[in-house]
């Protein structure tokens, strides 16, 4: 396959083409996907000094001009769906429908926001001081710099431009490096649709170009994905100098499975929640919590489930869990097995490397049982195909052992007791709640978003997404 020369998106301009850095196959490390530039902070300043200027006539503008531009966007996404799955498997290791499921998520992502683009309402109250009127507004923050991480690499650039851009912001986008060419693809579409220039720019390179976006006095905002210690210095950078801020930094999920759920179906919520799309999901479930008259039958159900799923490359039809994303982290999941055999849990099936046909980053779906609440397993997170599991009495213990940790992005509990279900609702803390379903797998028109350490600011996606993008003020009008 051939491979692509990438550059930024700046102004309108497609400029600074490079080979500096390189996009590699996970499924196949001779195939370069793509070579890209390694942006600095010049660039970052050249591309919020475009968005700062295009900002004010894009705000001011119709919402039917935004809401036109986001609909281009998603007509083009949903008519690429194919071509852009592929791509997307190729280079972030998904496999091909998992790759196009993402991109028609990122369709839909637009769809939805072309709509809310006509909906930024406010309120008409009445003041407590006679012949006085009352009314809120919504207004653009300004330029929003937008960091994204490798797992969903168009999806998650998606649910984070297209509501920026539909309240009236102008956008700069820093993507992962390990997946430059989809936010590359993105910007390429969004360029045909013809959004003004300025109003959406991208910058690829490594750390200092999201460095730069974070500490830059004009980007009035910053939405990151991305890891706890990373997110904790996007932060403190972003809120020193006032910027709003938004954070999403992953999670630790628990999976309870009581006594009375059926067998079958919590093996396969558990296999689907911790083992497909490589375990790469902020939302798997990597620690499921077991009660302990259906311990030994499901850790044994679910290690051969995780030894009997084909491991190879993503575009392998036959393929059931594609590659880790880079060798950082493949080598990383085997790290976390090794430190989780070391501290006494049991390697009850997979762990292992896997040969296919070409040279990939290929680990087989592992599960660790055997566990305790202490171990590292249990409170870091891997972010690849590893689960671990915790025997415990009773429910008491289980919710007890959920709440548990730094983190609390998702969770789930599979059980036939709806008073169980209902309590595990109300009391367990976390952002998102499946119930007899996996602690991965959410809409695209509802809030997303974790408590304690996962998340930080307002929800992303759906509804919740005009809170983080708009400000509020507030106009009282006399005679």
């Amino acid at each position: 396959m051939t491979n692509r020369i990438l550059s930024h998106y700046i102004g309108g301009e497609f400029t600074g083409a490079s080979d500096a850095l390189e996009s590699i196959n996970p499924s196949d490390t001779s195939d370069i996907v793509a070579r890209f530039p390694d942006g600095t902070a010049a660039d970052v300043d050249a591309a919020v000094a475009a968005a700062k200027a295009a900002q004010p006539a894009w705000a001011n503008a119709s919402p039917e001009v935004r809401s036109d531009l986001l609909e281009k966007v998603a007509s083009a996404l949903f008519a690429r769906a194919a071509e852009l799955g592929e791509l997307l498997a190729r280079e972030e290791g998904k496999l091909r429908a998992e790759g196009m499921g993402e991109v028609l998520r990122a369709a839909r992502i637009f769809r939805y926001f072309s709509g809310e683009a006509l909906r930024r309402h406010g309120l008409t109250l009445e003041s407590t001081r006679p012949g006085l009127d009352v009314a809120t507004h919504r207004e653009a923050l300004g330029v929003v710099g937008l960091i994204t991480p490798w797992n969903f690499p168009i999806a998650i650039p998606a649910w984070k431009a297209a509501p920026a851009m539909a309240f009236g912001n102008s956008v700069v986008l820093k993507p992962a490096n390990v997946t430059p060419t989809m936010a590359y693809a993105l910007a390429e579409i969004i360029h045909e649709a013809g959004i003004p220039a300025g109003v959406f720019n991208l910058v690829l390179g490594r750390g200092d170009v999201g460095r730069a976006i974070v500490d830059h006095e004009d980007v009035a905002a910053i939405s990151f994905t991305g890891s706890q210690q990373v997110g904790g210095a996007v932060g403190l950078a972003a809120m020193k100098r006032g910027a709003k801020v938004q954070m999403e930094m992953g999670g630790k999920n628990p999976l309870v499975i009581l006594n009375d759920a059926d067998l079958d179906k919590a093996v396969a919520i558990a296999a689907d929640g911790g083992f497909f799309q490589t375990g790469q999901r902020c939302t798997a479930s990597s620690r499921v919590i077991v009660e302990d008259g259906i311990h030994d039958a499901f850790v044994a159900a679910l290690a051969e489930k995780a030894k009997s799923l084909k491991v190879g490359p993503a575009l392998d039809p036959s393929t059931q869990v594609g590659p880790a994303a880079s060798e950082q982290q493949l080598e990383q999941n085997f790290r976390y097995v090794a430190i989780a055999c070391d501290e006494g849990g049991r390697l009850a099936g997979g762990g292992e490397a896997v040969k296919a046909e070409t040279s990939g980053y290929f680990m087989q779906p592992t599960v660790i049982a055997d566990t305790n609440p202490d171990m590292r397993i249990n409170n870091e997170e891997v972010f690849g195909p590893v689960v671990s599991t915790i025997r415990v009495k009773n429910y008491d213990e289980a919710l007890e052992q959920a709440n548990r940790g730094n983190f609390g992005l998702s969770s789930g509990i599979v059980t036939s007791s709806l008073a169980r279900a209902r309590h595990f609702r109300r009391n367990v803390k976390a952002g998102m709640v499946m119930i007899n379903l996996p602690t991965a797998g959410v809409d695209y028109h509802v809030p997303f978003g974790g408590t304690r350490g996962s998340s930080y600011g307002a929800r992303e996606q759906g509804f919740a997404a005009v809170e983080f993008y708009t400000t509020v003020k507030t106009v009282y009008t006399g005679d």
